[in-house]
Formats: structure tokens, sequence, C-alpha cells
């Protein structure tokens, strides 16, 4: 199979089951990506966040809204700044939904050997890296400057 099929073929595949994980919660993608900034960097206000995920932060504040009636968030004031409030995940709350994938990634895993396991992990890392890139050039080419040049 040609390497570009299976790249189209695990996009499609990790998006499908990111809109299931979505359907299951009441959130969305940009919801997701929302909390797993939260979970990896740590608590943060709402227009920290809007800063990293590249929105206003009056849509922040409906992300906010969705991730914490679905029990994934919480709001509570910022201890240097009683003014601000900032967004916490809830530890555990995501793992659920995410525990079947988890024990089948560990089976997967565990059919390669640990350097197989490190070329894998470079990849993946690499790939990431590309993406991120990518990303950053789309945004930079929609913005009104870019398509003025």
């Amino acid at each position: 199979m040609d390497p570009r099929d299976l790249g189209r073929e695990l996009s499609t595949a990790v998006v499908a089951f990111h809109e299931a994980v979505g359907a299951r919660l009441g959130v969305t993608a940009v919801d997701q990506r929302a909390l797993a900034l939260i979970a990896g960097k740590g608590p943060m206000s709402a227009g920290e966040l809007a800063k990293e995920i590249n929105l206003t932060p009056g849509a922040v504040t409906g992300v906010a809204d969705r991730l914490e009636r679905a029990g994934l968030v919480r709001r509570e004031p910022d201890p240097a700044d009683r003014r601000r409030v900032v967004i916490s995940a809830i530890p555990g709350a995501f793992g659920e939904v995410f525990a079947g994938l988890s024990a089948a990634m560990k089976d997967v895993a565990a059919r390669y050997s640990p350097q197989e396991q490190q070329v894998i992990a470079d990849w993946v890392v690499r790939t990431v890296d590309v993406l991120k890139e990518q990303t950053r050039l789309l945004g930079d080419a929609s913005e009104p400057s870019a398509k003025r040049r």
C-alpha cells in the first residue's frame, strides 16, 4: 500500500474517533483541542487559552461552557488575580472515553521491540512537528496580509 494512502487512512481514522468522542461527550473538536492543552499545560485563563488555540476570548467562553457542562473542566478564581478566572481540567474526566483506545494501543505497542517503539515514537514526533508547522503556515496564509502578497 502507498504510504500516502496509509497517512490518509490514519488521519481519517483519528478524525472519526474524535468525532465519536465529541458526539459521546457533547463537545466539538476545538473543545477537545482546548481540553488537551489545559490538561497538558495546566490551568489557564480564557485569554491565555484563546491565544493558544487562536480563538477570540468570546469563542473560548463557549468552549469552556461546553467543557464544563460535559464535566471535563472547572472554572475557578485565579489565585494571583481574583478578577480573572482560570480553567482547569478535571483529572481523569476524559480518561473513561479513551480507556478502550488506551488498552488497544497498549496491545499494539506490545507487538514491537523497544527499538522499534523508539523508531515509531520518532516518526510520530516528527509527524506532529510537520503538522504543527503546516497548520501554522495555513493560518498565516489565511491572514488578510498574506492574501495581498
